[in-house]
C-alpha cells in the first residue's frame, strides 16, 4: 500500500508551546479521528507537555456509510485479518515517521493508544519501528500476529492491554492471546479485565491507561 498523508485532528500541549511527547490516538473500525480524541483533554491534565493526535484511517470503512477503516474486516479469519494489518501499516509507519519528524521528536517520546482495530495497528506497527516507542496502550483489540513476530519484532515498548470481559465485538480471549504472544517475544505487558463491559472504554480503564502513559513519557 503506497504511503499516502492521513488526515488527523489535533489537541495541542495543555501547556502550551512544542510539544514534549505524542500520544497518537488510533480509533477502530467505522469511526474516524475525533472518536478518541475525546481521551486528549482527560489525560491532558496529568501530561500538560504532550500533544494528542487523532489520524482518520486511510480508507471508507466498507462495512457502514460512513467513517473509516484500517482494512477490511469483512473477512474476520485470522489469514485475513493479519493480511489486512500488515498492508495497512506501512500508511502509520510513515504518518508517525512524519509526524515526530514534525515535531523534532523521536520514539522515545512517543505513545501509541488504540481502540479496536486501532489496537491491532498500534500493536503491528509499534512492535515493528526501527525505534522503540515509549508505550501502547490497547483497548478491546487484538494481536494479529503469528510465529512471524519472532522474525519480526525490532522494538519492545511497555504495552497495556483494556478490555471488558462482556465484550460482544472482540471476546476478551484476545486479551489473554495477546498477552502471551507479546511476552512470547519479550514484551512487558500489564493487563486490565473489566467485568460487565462490553466493547468500550470505562473509568478504570481511562485511569489505567493515563497512569501508564505518564509513567512511560518524558513530561520534559
Amino acid at each position: 500500500m503506497a504511503a499516502r498523508r492521513l488526515d488527523r485532528l489535533v489537541h495541542p500541549p495543555a501547556a502550551g508551546g512544542k510539544p514534549t511527547s505524542v500520544v497518537v490516538l488510533l480509533h477502530g473500525l467505522g469511526a474516524n479521528g475525533e472518536d478518541l480524541l475525546g481521551l486528549a483533554p482527560i489525560w491532558a491534565e496529568r501530561l500538560p507537555n504532550t500533544e494528542f493526535v487523532a489520524p482518520d484511517a486511510p480508507e471508507p470503512c466498507d462495512m457502514a456509510p460512513f467513517g473509516f477503516q484500517w482494512f477490511s474486516l469483512q473477512d474476520r479469519s485470522p489469514l485475513a485479518m493479519m493480511t489486512g494489518v500488515a498492508a495497512a501499516a506501512p500508511v502509520l509507519d510513515a504518518f508517525l515517521d512524519e509526524l515526530l519528524a514534525e515535531r523534532g521528536l523521536d520514539d522515545a517520546h512517543l505513545a501509541l493508544v488504540g481502540f479496536s482495530q486501532g489496537t491491532m495497528m498500534s500493536l503491528h506497527v509499534g512492535l515493528r519501528r526501527a525505534a522503540t516507542p515509549a508505550a501502547i496502550v490497547g483497548y478491546s483489540g487484538a494481536l494479529l500476529s503469528g510465529p512471524e513476530l519472532f522474525l519480526q519484532i525490532r522494538a519492545r515498548p511497555p504495552v497495556l492491554l483494556v478490555h471488558g470481559d462482556a465484550d460482544p465485538v472482540v471476546s476478551v480471549s484476545a486479551l489473554d492471546a495477546a498477552a502471551i504472544g507479546l511476552r512470547a517475544v519479550g514484551i512487558t505487558v500489564e493487563t486490565e479485565r473489566r467485568p460487565g463491559l462490553g466493547h468500550s472504554i470505562d473509568e478504570v480503564g481511562l485511569e489505567r491507561g493515563g497512569a501508564f502513559l505518564v509513567n512511560a513519557l518524558d513530561r520534559g
